[in-house]
């Protein structure tokens, strides 16, 4: 294997295959990145079991190719390598199947390298019909109900986002049995079979900041026990996850005693007010008391003071609430809102608090009350 290509393309390249790199992983060969020159360009790739990556670098975009070949360079140093090199163009050489020369300008690195026969087979499959979304949307909807997902490894299947395909509707859910965050698309093409899948959250968050901004398509390919995503010249292939997710559909009332309308971003300046004077081992709790027009917010912690503050709203009937919740849990939720007005929606003290967007249907957020009136 012999080669050259501007640092900048395989930087590119390197960043993103680096994701499904671990430091914990037992075999040894994993902790690799596999460089495949062919002909037709190079596949770089990384697996960790859980998250396999391959981003293919097209022969155009390739100095030279001078002897095809492949072998597994040491993830960790080949990325700080291209890293830190300061010069444009960078040439490999494999040297006798165990060594590769990596040279640019007057930097020269000698490192030990894998016999690439030892990395597993990646088995990136895709479907005929893949379903189809922009990329925009896709960050857009994994940024909206990623954050609600489980982090607690006792309920393995609340890790994960539910993904539920009936015809051109797509509708992700994320609990981690505090919260909800539900967010639906319409597809551009309709599918035949119901699909429900659960995909691991931190491998969608790791899944979006591979993608890069430019409003064209990402592919999903889903399988059984994988799903794979298809985008530029890169595969990105996650396991799922095995059982039934719960319906939390049924914990979202259809009808509500009041309906509140407020600023999102006054609302959420005065919770992060109100949070200062609250800490965690207490759930960091906010009390809300709707009085008429107006709501009052407030925290109390006999260790720090008390904050009060009030605010502005519209209300639906003269129906009054008071109400506490988890001031952390609140604003995750309204940062997903992307309108200038949040709609609260309650029922009584003890059922849950909807909150919704008030120009976009599509998405809805719920948190549970915190029991203390």
């Amino acid at each position: 294997m012999k080669f050259s290509i501007k640092k900048d393309v395989l930087l590119n390249s390197l960043n993103k295959v680096s994701k499904a790199l671990s430091s914990k992983n037992l075999i040894p060969v994993l902790s690799g990145i596999k460089f495949n020159l062919t002909n037709n360009g190079l596949f770089l790739s990384a697996s960790d079991n859980d998250i396999s990556i391959e981003s293919f670098i097209d022969k155009k975009d390739l100095e030279e190719i001078n002897e095809v070949g492949s072998t597994v360079i040491q993830g960790k140093y080949v990325l700080e390598i291209i890293r830190k090199l300061e010069g444009r163009i960078v040439s490999f050489e494999l040297l006798d199947n165990i060594k590769v020369l990596i040279s640019c300008g007057k930097s020269e690195f000698n490192l030990n390298c894998m016999d690439a026969n030892e990395f597993p087979n990646l088995n990136l499959e895709e479907q005929k019909e893949p379903i189809i979304l922009r990329k925009t949307e896709f960050k857009n909807l994994i940024n909206k109900t990623s954050f609600a997902v489980s982090t607690q490894e006792t309920r393995p299947i609340l890790t994960g986002i539910n993904f539920v395909i009936k015809e051109d509707k797509l509708e992700c859910i994320s609990t981690d049995s505090y919260r909800l965050a539900k967010k639906l698309v319409t597809l551009q093409n309709k599918v035949n079979e119901e699909v429900n899948v659960i995909i691991p959250g931190k491998n969608l968050i790791e899944l979006t900041k591979i993608i890069e901004e430019e409003d064209d398509d990402i592919q999903m390919h889903i399988f059984s026990n994988k799903v794979l995503f298809k985008f530029d010249n890169t595969l990105f292939q996650t396991r799922v996850l095995s059982g039934t997710f719960p319906d939390v559909n049924r914990l979202i009332p259809d009808s509500f005693e009041v309906e509140i309308k407020v600023n999102a971003s006054e609302f959420y300046n005065v919770i992060d007010r109100a949070a200062l004077l609250t800490s965690e081992k207490d759930k960091n709790i906010v009390k809300f008391e709707c009085e008429n027009n107006e709501v009052i917010i407030s925290s109390n912690s006999p260790e720090i003071g008390k904050v009060e503050e009030e605010i502005d709203v519209e209300k639906n009937n003269d129906n009054n609430i008071k109400i506490a919740f988890s001031s952390k849990y609140m604003m995750d939720a309204l940062r997903t809102i992307e309108s200038k007005d949040v709609i609260l929606c309650f029922n009584t003290d003890i059922k849950p608090i909807i909150i919704k967007d008030a120009k976009d249907k599509t998405l809805l957020q719920l948190i549970l009350p915190i029991k203390t009136y």
